[in-house]
């Protein structure tokens, strides 16, 4: 099918307008957290895998890390079982753990792949088990008890990410696949935990020293008290909004993880709505973005 000559100089404006940014990230690695609406709405689903393949074939290598609570709700409903949450992090007994590897490392992780090979690319799924990718730990929270004094609540097979094993993702990117990987940890035990998905995406940008961290999600960016996008913060700020409570809940985790990369060295991490369609173009080829970023 050929262009309209009105359609083709509108692809050659938007060409124009992301080259200096795929020359800026040519050959550059981004790690890209997939979760939320983006994963849930068949639309926004084929837009995120062509914006995967588009980055690739234009010479970025995108990294992915997804999430799946909506799905693992889902499946826990009809079984029967309810999942609690504190800070946003899933309580997990052994029986829940069994569940969530099923959904994140088949179900899920399966689905993404697919749908990244069908438009043209090539996905290889993986878990954190998949060659020590994810060395994790039991993760314990620490909270503040009905007496005002500190106490550690378990929350069962919920881990954290001690390391990652560099060389597996360096190898699959340097033989063009797109790594896509399920949010699952392995201690030295073998006992495997569910860590959540923007944490181990943090880690990840960390532990690969990436040029950018994007965490889609369900809102338009981090949010002040009266509602409005905060386009930017230093992470001094955002340890200023957590404190005072605007920050919370489920931001918890994407802002703490988010907020440990660019410590770490990280140029940069930034919350993405991810219920705008090709969202994560946006936020690489454009000036505006979609989102929060989060920089030193």
């Amino acid at each position: 099918m050929s262009l309209s000559l009105a359609d083709a100089k509108l692809t050659a404006e938007v060409i124009t307008t992301a080259l200096p940014y795929i020359q800026k990230y040519k050959d550059k690695v981004i790690v890209i957290k997939y979760g939320g609406n983006a994963m849930t709405d068949p639309e926004l689903e084929s837009s995120f895998a062509r914006d995967i393949v588009l980055l690739k074939t234009v010479g970025i290598h995108p990294v992915v890390v997804h999430g799946g609570g909506p799905q693992v709700d889902n499946l826990l409903h009809e079984l029967g079982r309810q999942s609690q949450r504190i800070d946003g992090m899933r309580v997990t007994d052994k029986a829940t753990m069994e569940i969530v590897e099923m959904v994140l490392g088949g179900q899920v992780n399966k689905s993404i792949v697919s749908l990244i090979n069908k438009h043209g690319g090539k996905a290889i799924g993986l878990t954190g088990k998949d060659a020590n990718l994810i060395r994790a730990k039991k993760l314990l929270v620490q909270k503040t008890n009905a007496d005002n004094q500190p106490e550690v609540v378990d929350l069962g097979f919920v881990g954290e990410v001690e390391s990652v094993n560099k060389s597996v993702i360096d190898m699959l990117i340097q033989s063009d696949f797109i790594p896509v990987i399920a949010p699952l940890g392995v201690d030295k035990q073998g006992n495997t935990y569910n860590i959540n998905a923007d944490l181990v995406a943090s880690r990840v940008a960390e532990f690969l020293g990436v040029e950018r961290l994007l965490l889609l999600t369900n809102i338009k960016g981090v949010l002040d008290k009266e509602g409005n996008v905060l386009n930017q913060l230093r992470t001094q700020d955002v340890d200023a909004l957590i404190a005072d409570g605007t920050i919370s809940g489920g931001m918890i985790p994407k802002i703490s993880g988010a907020l440990d990369a660019v410590k770490a060295g990280l140029g940069s991490a930034t919350i993405v709505d991810g219920r705008v369609p090709h969202a994560c173009l946006l936020e690489i080829f454009t000036e505006e973005g979609v989102g929060t970023q989060i920089v030193r």
